[in-house]
């Protein structure tokens, strides 16, 4: 019998061993959604349409809470938010975690600064292509989407250390 852990392995083995992601280009429209969200431990509906109202959205798809790259890469958009804020930009992370993880990681690596939403099965991040082949779970890829739902900006990149620079390069790019 496959175990979770043995399951969990085989997924970054793949991540590690296969190309980048076939993202959604700039230009193409962002699937809308709405997931369950933690935010400083306290669980609120996400949705995508109602954060647009506000302005810019960055969403970005990270395989699992609490490993190393997604922890590093949660603690630099934590690290960086009034950069983003001062631009209007929110943000937004989903993985294929459940709430009661999501809780948690929006307290500890994302220092309650931005929602983190559960995508179970990873049906968000299939049609956003950043689904992982083979099992329920989303690479790493980041999207800038502008008030318009249009994708501005792609970062597909397994390297978790480059996406929020990336990210905050689009960002002052953007008007």
């Amino acid at each position: 019998m496959i175990t979770r852990a043995a399951l969990i392995a085989a997924a970054f083995a793949l991540t590690a061993a296969s190309p980048a992601l076939a993202a959604l280009k700039v230009g193409d429209k962002a699937p809308d959604f709405m997931v369950k969200a933690a935010t400083n431990g306290k669980v609120h509906d996400f949705s995508l349409k109602s954060a647009l109202k506000q302005g810019p959205v960055i969403v970005y798809f990270y395989p699992k809470a609490f490993t190393g790259g997604c922890s590093l890469e949660a603690r630099q958009f934590s690290e960086n938010m009034d950069k983003f804020a001062a631009k209007k930009i929110s943000v937004v992370g989903l993985s294929a975690d459940d709430v009661p993880t999501l809780q948690k990681f929006s307290t500890a690596d994302c220092g309650g600064k931005f929602p983190v939403g559960s995508d179970k099965g990873a049906k968000i991040a299939e049609k956003y292509d950043a689904k992982l082949p083979a099992v329920p779970m989303s690479g790493r890829v980041s999207y800038v989407i502008g008030r318009d739902g249009k994708i501005t900006f792609v970062h597909d990149s397994k390297d978790a250390a480059t996406h929020v620079p990336s990210l905050l390069a689009a960002a002052n790019g953007l008007k």
